[in-house]
């Protein structure tokens, strides 16, 4: 038993340098460097190389990433999305690192066969992670947006541009949705031309209000007319759209814990039989039989989870 503790102990000490050197170290001496310097970005540049270096500094990783250079851009507009600092290589490794970090505690636990399923299991955990900041962000912002589109429309009113009535929202409406009305803003500023930036902002935010936004706006600065009540028709749809899908969250909250309910009963018995009976649980470990059983559950609780989770989301 001793030996099993301290086995642990030092597998979680080598994964914690692990993550030190490969994520924490890197990424601060990044911020460093950009916080000492501000380099002007050269439209022309390799896209390849571009993306290679907004990844991470860890170049073993981004040589890995770099022979797929979609799946990185995915990965990178994904942890963009979710307002992380993360890179894509971060991702890869913090990936690796809770694999082992399951397949340790299943093989000092109970062996082998109990590890070679905790590790996928683990190395769901950052992704899944990521996924729940980017819907808790995306709702964030759809709640913030009609009401920064309110304090553009004020201003307009009050005989600002419309350029200064983002750097009002954008001082303003905390983040997410200050953040993104300062990033146009300060693009603008720099030299990016309007239309461009507000196009930026849609792709980065994918949301549908964003894009409605972008639209009515430059449709206004094409066709005319006036500015102040295009936002405050849009501001009133988009609130009428969020009250709808308040309503479609309540109408489907007992489907939703239904889910819960039916994808955590499976571990959460297995759990309290290995805890009140582990010789009745370690057949299924010892035994292959019993591995391939396990296995197979766990592939079918995850696709139940997958049809579970389309049959109560709805689109609207």
């Amino acid at each position: 038993m001793t030996l099993a503790v301290v086995t642990f102990a030092l597998s979680i000490a080598v994964m914690m340098g692990l993550y030190w050197a490969l994520i924490v170290r890197p990424e601060d001496q990044r911020s460093r460097e950009i916080a000492r310097r501000v380099q002007r970005v050269d439209p022309k540049r390799d896209a390849v190389k571009s993306v290679t270096a907004e990844l991470s500094t860890a170049s073993v990783i981004d040589a890995l990433l770099a022979s797929n250079m979609s799946l990185a851009r995915g990965v990178q507009t994904f942890l963009g999305e979710a307002g992380l600092s993360w890179t894509a290589s971060g991702l890869l490794v913090r990936t690796l690192l809770a694999a082992a970090a399951g397949l340790v505690v299943g093989v000092v636990v109970t062996g082998r066969p109990l590890g070679a399923v905790l590790a996928p299991l683990a190395a769901a955990v950052p992704a899944l992670y990521a996924r729940r900041r980017r819907s808790e962000r995306l709702r964030m912002f759809e709640e913030q947006f009609p009401e920064a589109i309110d304090l553009i429309a004020r201003s307009l009113r009050a005989g600002h541009t419309f350029t200064t009535g983002l750097g009002i929202a954008a001082d303003e409406v905390p983040p997410p949705v200050g953040l993104e009305f300062r990033r146009v803003h300060d693009e603008q500023n720099f030299g990016m031309a309007m239309p461009d930036a507000l196009r930026d902002m849609a792709r980065r935010v994918p949301v549908l209000d964003a894009r409605f936004f972008v639209t009515a706006v430059l449709t206004q600065r094409e066709a005319g007319g006036n500015l102040a009540e295009v936002l405050d028709n849009l501001s009133s749809v988009m609130r009428d759209r969020f009250k709808v899908k308040r309503q479609i969250r309540v109408v489907s909250a007992h489907g939703r814990i239904t889910a819960w309910v039916l994808t955590m009963l499976p571990p959460a018995l297995a759990a309290i039989l290995y805890t009140v009976s582990p010789q009745f649980m370690r057949v299924l470990v010892d035994d292959p039989l019993g591995v391939r059983m396990i296995l197979f559950a766990v592939g079918m609780q995850v696709l139940g989870t997958i049809i579970i989770s389309r049959l109560v989301t709805v689109e609207y």
